[in-house]
C-alpha cells in the first residue's frame, strides 16, 4: 500500500468516527517540522453553538494554543500534518486505538488495535480543571459579580472566572521559585476593580498561609471605595486600596509588584517602581505601546525591517516586540533574571504578554557583573540605533 493510499485509509477512518460520533481523541507526535518549540498536537471533537467541531490543542515548550475548526478543515489539517510535519499519530475510538506512522525509510504504516471495553467519547468544550480560586464561599466573587450568592459563577463571567485563575497559577508558579517567606508585601498597580489583587490575597493567605500585605494602587476613587468596602466585608485585614497614579505611588519595601494591562509608559513606571524598591518578583503585562512606535514612526530608519514596518500592523507589532525586548534588557541590567512569555488564558480570552523579572538567589559580582552591565548597555544602545529610537522612557526613569 502506498504512503497516499494509506493517507486516504486513515482519513476515512477518521471521518467514519467522527460521523458516528466515536472519536474519543487524536493525538500527532513526533514533529519534524520548522517549528522548533511545539511538541504535539491533540484533537478531540467538540459541541460549539450545536455545531460540532475539532478542537485543536497546540502544545508548545511553554504555553498551549486552542484552535477550534469545522470538521471539514480540520480534516485536512489533520492529514496535511500527518503527511509532513508529524511522523506519528494515535486515534482513539471508542473501540479501537489506530496508529500511523512514518516508519525510518519514511514509508507511512497503519495498524489497529481493538480494545475489551468501549471508551466514551467527551463533547464538552471546556474540560473540567482543578481551580485555584474556588467559587464556594468567597464573599469577594459575588460581590465582584464573579459568582451567585450560592457560589455558582455567572456563565457571563465565566471567562472572567479562568482568566484569574490561570493568573494566579502563573504568580504561584513564580512565587515558588522564591526563598520561603519572601512575599510579605504585595503591590497591584492599576488594579481596576480589584479582581486579581483579591484573588491573590486569597491564595497567599488561605493557600499558602503568608500573612502579607496587599496593596492595590488605583487613580479612580469609585473603584478604591468599592474595592476597600469587600475588603471590609470579606474580612481581608491586610489587603488596601489607595488612590493614585502608579507614577506616584511613593515606593516602600515591595517584595512582588504586579501591573496588568498598564497603558504605554505606565508599565514603565511600575517596573521602575519595583527596581527601585528591590523588589524579588516584578511581573507585568504591558499595553498599548504608542512611546517606542511615535519614536519609530518619527524617525523611520531605514533596517532590514522597512519592508515590513511600512504597514500599520506590523509596526504596531514590532513596536511591541521592542518596547518589551528593552524592558527585559533593563531588567537584566538590574540583575533581574527575566522572562517574556505569551499568556493565553483560556480559548476565548485574548493573549497577553507578560514580562517577568525574578531575582537570583546568587547574582553576578566584581568584573563579571561590570562586563555583563557592559554588555547590556551595548544591546540597547544598538537595538535603538537600528530601529531609530532615541529613548526609552524606562531608561529615562531609570538614567541609565
Amino acid at each position: 500500500m502506498s504512503n497516499t493510499e494509506t493517507l486516504n485509509k486513515f482519513s476515512q477512518l477518521l471521518k467514519t468516527s467522527i460521523s458516528e460520533k466515536n472519536l474519543v481523541k487524536l493525538s500527532l507526535g513526533n514533529y519534524q517540522g520548522n517549528d522548533k518549540d511545539l511538541k504535539n498536537v491533540y484533537i478531540k471533537l467538540v459541541k460549539i453553538k450545536r455545531v460540532d467541531m475539532l478542537s485543536f490543542n497546540y502544545r508548545y515548550k511553554t504555553r498551549d494554543i486552542f484552535k477550534n475548526l469545522t470538521i471539514e478543515d480540520g480534516s485536512k489539517l489533520i492529514i496535511n500534518f500527518l503527511s509532513n510535519d508529524f511522523k506519528i499519530g494515535t486515534l482513539f475510538t471508542v473501540e479501537q486505538e489506530i496508529i500511523i506512522e512514518h516508519d525510518k525509510k519514511n514509508i507511512i504504516k497503519l495498524r489497529e488495535r481493538f480494545f475489551n471495553t468501549k471508551l466514551q467519547p467527551n463533547l464538552s468544550h471546556d474540560k473540567e480543571k482543578k481551580r485555584l480560586i474556588k467559587p464556594g464561599d468567597n464573599p469577594y466573587l459575588h460581590a465582584l459579580k464573579i459568582t451567585d450568592a450560592e457560589g455558582n459563577v455567572f456563565k457571563n463571567a465565566q471567562d472572567k472566572y479562568k482568566q484569574i485563575n490561570q493568573y494566579i497559577e502563573i504568580l504561584s508558579s513564580l512565587i515558588k521559585e522564591l526563598p520561603e517567606g519572601t512575599i510579605k508585601n504585595v503591590v497591584d498597580m492599576g488594579s481596576g476593580k480589584g479582581y486579581l489583587t483579591f484573588a491573590l490575597y486569597d491564595y497567599l493567605h488561605q493557600q499558602l498561609n503568608l500573612k502579607a500585605k496587599v496593596t492595590g494602587v488605583e487613580f479612580r476613587e469609585d473603584l478604591v471605595n468599592l474595592c476597600n468596602d469587600i475588603a471590609k466585608q470579606s474580612n481581608f485585614e491586610q489587603l488596601h486600596f489607595v488612590e493614585g497614579t502608579i507614577e506616584d505611588y511613593k515606593v516602600k519595601e515591595i517584595n512582588l509588584l504586579i501591573a496588568l494591562h498598564a497603558c504605554d509608559t505606565a508599565t514603565d513606571d511600575a517596573i521602575f517602581k519595583g527596581i527601585k524598591a528591590n523588589a524579588e518578583l516584578i511581573v507585568v503585562a504591558p499595553c498599548c505601546h504608542k512611546q517606542i512606535r511615535r519614536e519609530i514612526e518619527k524617525h523611520k530608519v531605514k533596517n532590514d525591517v522597512s519592508f515590513l514596518t511600512k504597514y500599520g500592523i506590523f509596526l504596531e507589532r514590532q513596536a511591541e516586540m521592542v518596547t518589551d525586548g528593552i524592558r527585559a534588557l533593563i531588567l537584566e541590567y538590574f540583575g533581574y533574571k527575566t522572562k517574556v512569555f505569551e499568556f493565553i488564558s483560556d480559548a476565548h480570552t485574548p493573549k497577553n504578554v507578560l514580562v517577568v523579572g525574578v531575582k537570583p538567589l546568587n547574582p553576578l559580582k566584581g568584573t563579571s557583573e561590570v562586563k555583563r552591565k557592559q554588555e547590556i548597555l551595548q544591546k540597547i544602545k544598538e537595538t535603538k540605533a537600528f530601529f531609530g529610537i532615541d529613548y526609552h522612557h524606562l531608561e529615562r526613569l531609570l538614567d541609565i
